[in-house]
């Protein structure tokens, strides 16, 4: 597998090329894509507790795998480009696709009041979603697969995925069928990294645009089940943090978000993950504490079922090649964080 990333001399900044891939890349990735969009089905999957989860799916001619995909913090199937964009390339390398709405997002989020938790019901959703594919006709291995906030999501799957013998007998899934995961950029440590985003004069103004979308989400599953949010709790919800000590920590139990965040960090999982898992991690994401960096490593070193690839340059999950770096890659579009993903998963699918 291909390490080289060599982005173009002005994206190798984190914050630049995080901004270039959302207000630029973000306008255009359907015409530098060679794929074309799936002709997908809609679906709705029941998850953990039997939450409704909205997904779409797409199956090749003599698939090779499956592929079990989902977002970051906020967003819908609709305009996650970069989810969409590895659905038109795992299609066409021959893989199964399932791209869902993870809980309180997008058509989910009207299906179900279901709030939020970060992994710690989201990745038996990854399984359940998993088993329900394989009935339909979705063929093992299945890949578990996410970005940002969806990393985590999908480290927190592999995980649930481990223990399957032990509360999923009724599931018809076996812990063989599991063949791992891949994550770009996936949040590892809440506490940390929320703390050091907000320190960032830029950051800060981050963190609002996505509090913003959060509370925007809030009243959405408010007008849909009016008994279940308080109003006033909502309108309190100012920031990231404000979102999940007004409307998720009091339902999953937890007395600070401090502890919810601790919790539901997938960075402690590492050293004890026993399926295959590729992180692609950039030294440079905006939106990550570096202090997280050398803990990822400690974490990673001694496992050998994880291959980490960290980068120097590469942003918040953008990873945006040049025309030189793709050809020194030998890919077919800029993509290169797809395009290490699915050789990974083509070289664990053999």
């Amino acid at each position: 597998m291909s390490l080289l990333f060599y982005p173009t001399p002005l994206l190798r900044d984190g914050l630049g090329m995080t901004l270039y891939a959302a207000f630029r890349i973000g306008h255009i990735w359907e015409n530098i894509t060679p794929y074309p969009e799936p002709l997908y089905q809609d679906h709705i999957f029941r998850g953990a507790n039997d939450v409704p989860i909205f997904g779409r799916i797409a199956l090749p001619d003599a698939p090779k795998g499956t592929i079990i995909a989902t977002y970051g913090i906020t967003g819908d199937l609709n305009n996650q480009w970069f989810l969409r964009a590895l659905g038109r390339k795992g299609l066409g390398r021959q893989y199964g696709m399932v791209l869902f709405d993870w809980r309180a997002h997008g058509k989910t989020a009207e299906l179900s009041p279901a709030l939020t938790s970060d992994g710690l019901y989201e990745g038996e959703d990854f399984v359940c979603i998993a088993s329900q594919a394989k009935q339909m006709g979705f063929p093992a291995p299945f890949w578990f697969v996410g970005y940002s906030l969806g990393g985590q999501l999908a480290l927190w799957g592999i995980k649930t995925a481990q223990t399957l013998d032990s509360w999923g007998h009724n599931l018809g899934l076996e812990i063989s069928d599991i063949g791992g995961g891949a994550v770009v950029c996936p949040n590892l440590d809440s506490n940390r990294s929320l703390k050091y985003l907000v320190r960032h004069p830029l950051g800060r103004y981050i963190e609002r645009s996505i509090a913003n979308k959060l509370k925007n989400l809030a009243w959405e599953i408010y007008q849909n089940y009016p008994d279940f949010i308080d109003p006033d709790a909502i309108e309190r919800a100012n920031s990231i943090w404000g979102f999940d000590q007004e409307l998720v920590i009091g339902k999953l139990g937890f007395s600070t978000v401090e502890e919810y965040y601790q919790a539901s960090s997938p960075l402690p999982l590492l050293p004890h993950l026993t399926k295959p898992t590729l992180i692609l991690y950039a030294a440079d994401d905006p939106m990550f504490d570096p202090s997280i960096i050398p803990d990822l490593q400690t974490g990673c070193q001694d496992n050998n079922f994880i291959k980490l690839m960290l980068t120097k340059f590469g942003g918040h999950v953008s990873y945006i090649n040049s025309q030189k770096g793709k050809k020194l890659a030998n890919d077919v579009d800029i993509w290169w964080a797809w395009n290490r993903v699915l050789d990974w998963i083509d070289s664990h699918s053999l």
